[in-house]
């Protein structure tokens, strides 16, 4: 293990919170939850998919079920007045982590990022959008926005325009300036790349976007995790991000807007919890930003959303960033050390926390499944990015992403499982 000092985290303090990260992979996984003895240590590098889950934020998900699990904004009982609180609570600090001052009026929960780019989609795009009016993305995007907005085109007759990504991995900003124009109404595009770990100028392009009197929508599932985020400072008009890639629980995630464009929105699902009154002709919505969150919410995983949000911020998200930054350039020295390697996105010192590559003669999947064996677990595919995959010539990627629980020895065991690789396709 390198010396603490080396890392801008603590790891090894990090990863006593992680029992996950202790155990051994391999052998039967006929039946989840048992673990044969005789397999090798977890070597965990697919934190861009879903990240794992402290003590911490899991424990709070048990104080909820074990002390005070009730339905929230329905109860006059003790139990349900407390869940309220600490649902709504919850809100507040998920708006203070992103720099939303509006507080719980402008973030509402949902199942993750795609459920809120879909939320924007049909209750501002079906309303807002018509034929003549363009919706300007990136080649880049992942499906989440990109097929939301096909699909969104489709119905409402507005054009998709496609900001390129040029061999550097980065967007090519003269031409979202070209596209960015009177009739673009909205601007989607990913912080983050997941793919090419391409950090974008999101700042820039929403200058852009209100310029021409559109609103911005930023995919923030990969910076939200791993480094500050300020969504005034951005000057988004929407930013979206998911729990379970940042030490969160599954199924529950954040759409942060601007509280007047909120207002404005209609909802588009509908039922229990969103609605103020009904009659038999009509009915009223709620106050935001429980007018988009329809039925029973995901309780107890939002309030473990804000104590993962409490989880990152005592280790200091300049410090996530570092970390993450640090692993990403020690990874991406050691891949270019080898010639049958080939690795998509910016240089190692100027992306995010992930790299993706292809190992010569060898597919991503097979690749995988070799790393696999060694207990070394990515991704393989085209991390839903289908069109840049296609851009990029390449069927597929295997990327590796790190967090901070990661090591740079972890890093060395994927480049040692490449080996096995070559030695089984020469």
């Amino acid at each position: 293990m390198e010396a603490k000092e080396s890392y801008p985290v603590d790891v090894d303090a990090i990863r006593a919170d992680f029992p996950i990260l202790q155990r051994n992979v391999g052998g039967d996984t006929s039946t989840p939850g048992e673990h044969d003895d005789d397999t090798i240590p977890l070597v965990y590098l697919d934190n861009a998919a879903t990240s794992h889950t402290p003590k911490q934020v899991v424990d709070a998900m048990v104080d909820y079920y074990h002390g005070y699990n009730s339905n929230v904004h329905r109860g006059i009982h003790h139990m349900s007045q407390e869940a309220s609180v600490a649902y709504e609570e919850a809100h507040d600090r998920v708006a203070e982590f992103i720099g939303a001052s509006g507080g719980r009026e402008e973030v509402a929960f949902t199942k993750n990022t795609t459920e809120a780019m879909n939320t924007v989609a049909y209750a501002w795009g079906l309303e807002e959008l018509g034929p003549g009016d363009s919706v300007v993305l990136t080649e880049m995007e992942h499906h989440a926005s990109l097929v939301t907005w096909q699909q969104i085109a489709k119905k409402t007759g507005a054009e998709v325009r496609y900001i390129r990504v040029g061999s550097d991995g980065r967007l090519d900003m003269e031409h979202a300036k070209e596209l960015i124009d009177e009739t673009t109404k909205m601007v989607s595009v990913v912080h983050i790349s997941n793919t090419l770990g391409t950090i974008n100028p999101v700042s820039d392009l929403a200058d852009m976007a209100h310029e021409v009197g559109a609103y911005i929508f930023v995919d923030g599932a990969q910076s939200a995790p791993t480094r500050p985020v300020d969504v005034e400072a951005i000057d988004a008009d929407f930013f979206a991000f998911s729990g379970h890639k940042m030490c969160g629980p599954t199924g529950i995630g954040a759409l942060y807007g601007k509280r007047d464009i909120l207002e404005e929105m209609q909802p588009y699902l509908y039922g229990g919890s969103m609605i103020r009154r009904v009659t038999f002709e009509d009915a009223t919505w709620e106050d935001l930003p429980w007018k988009f969150e329809a039925g029973t919410p995901p309780i107890a995983e939002g309030i473990a959303f804000a104590a993962a949000v409490d989880y990152l911020d005592d280790i200091g998200m300049e410090n996530v960033q570092a970390h993450e930054e640090l692993l990403a350039k020690y990874a991406y020295d050691r891949l270019t050390e080898f010639d049958d390697i080939e690795i998509y996105g910016p240089p190692g010192d100027d992306r995010g926390g992930l790299v993706s590559f292809n190992l010569e003669g060898v597919h991503a999947h097979d690749l995988s499944s070799i790393l696999n064996e060694q207990g070394v677990a990515i991704r393989a595919g085209d991390h839903c990015t289908q069109p840049l995959h296609d851009k990029l010539g390449a069927a597929a990627s295997t990327r590796a992403s790190f967090y901070i629980y990661n090591t740079k020895e972890e890093v060395d065991k994927l480049v040692e499982g490449l080996d096995v690789a070559r030695e089984l396709f020469a």
